[in-house]
């Protein structure tokens, strides 16, 4: 283990070009210590920690992925839960079984070959295939692919919730599934925002019940939102593109989890705390169309 751990920074280390280095005095950390908080929320052993990110970051999956090894090295029975379609689910156990670099091959045909929108992004697979790593020598991680509807079975189940409830209500059901397979010591969540918020909210139409709420029916869950210091973010806001993030708020700490530090009110009615990553830089498509 101890060696494998040794070069996992090689496989969550994702290049950026020059003009995309964060500041110089962005501070470094090591690739498998868990950051400053993390035992604050283990202290309250939920049985789901959320992870609410901005997609195309590199930091945030970074973050996710010191956290994985972190608890490997524990010997921890890790489950990580990622924003992928469920329709693929299956297809991912089947990959999740093979040697290493027959699993990262099966990747591009499992949902991720011309995803453009920060979700397949190349930090995205450092984690995932980081995750297989440490597996492939010995540490107790898993892995689901959560999003969305996994079968007209489930989706005909939740059809009569508003608005978005039945995606929300699906992405819930399918890391529950997933959870109760097996005896887990941390089940590790990395979605988008919106998915994470502990409070039903609303998009314009119906309020409805985010995945987190739903979420907390089958067990205890434990809910960050990300905060960042500004850069830039792949995502297809404006158009599919790293497009400059404004800065949450500014603060020169090393990235921490803040359970008692919220910037503003907003934040700490729909989320049980935060986590703080720095400057934030974009991370491309890991496997474009027209690659």
């Amino acid at each position: 283990m101890k060696a494998l751990i040794a070069s996992l920074a090689a496989l969550i280390a994702v290049p950026l070009a020059a003009e995309d280095q964060p500041p110089q005095s962005a501070p470094v950390q090591s690739l498998c210590n868990a950051p400053e908080g993390w035992d604050r929320v283990i202290a309250r052993d939920p049985d789901f920690v959320v992870f609410g990110e901005s997609h195309g970051t590199n930091e945030a999956p970074a973050l996710i992925a010191r956290l994985v090894c972190a608890e490997a090295q524990q010997g921890h029975r890790l489950l990580l839960a990622v924003e992928h379609s469920s329709f693929y689910n299956t297809a991912w156990q089947e990959a999740w079984a093979l040697p290493h670099d027959a699993f990262r091959a099966t990747l591009p045909d499992l949902g991720w070959r011309g995803r453009e929108d920060g979700v397949a992004s190349e930090a995205m697979l450092a984690l995932v295939t980081g995750a297989h790593a440490l597996k492939e020598n010995g540490a107790a991680i898993d892995i689901v692919a959560f999003n969305g509807a996994r079968d007209d079975a489930q989706r005909a189940r939740f059809a009569d919730l508003p608005s978005q409830g039945p995606h929300e209500a699906a992405q819930a059901e399918n890391i529950a599934a997933a959870a109760a397979s097996k005896d887990y010591d941390r089940v590790i969540v990395l979605v988008g925002g919106l998915h994470a918020m502990i409070r039903s909210t609303s998009i314009g139409g119906p309020r409805f019940e985010p995945m987190a709420v739903r979420l907390r029916s089958y067990g205890s869950v434990f809910s960050l939102e990300m905060q960042h210091g500004g850069g830039e973010a792949w995502n297809c806001q404006r158009a599919c593109a790293a497009n400059r993030a404004r800065a949450d708020m500014q603060s020169d700490r090393l990235p921490y989890i803040g359970l008692d530090e919220f910037p503003n009110e907003s934040l700490r009615e729909n989320f049980d705390g935060i986590y703080w990553l720095g400057p934030i830089s974009a991370s491309p498509p890991a496997f474009p169309l027209h690659d």
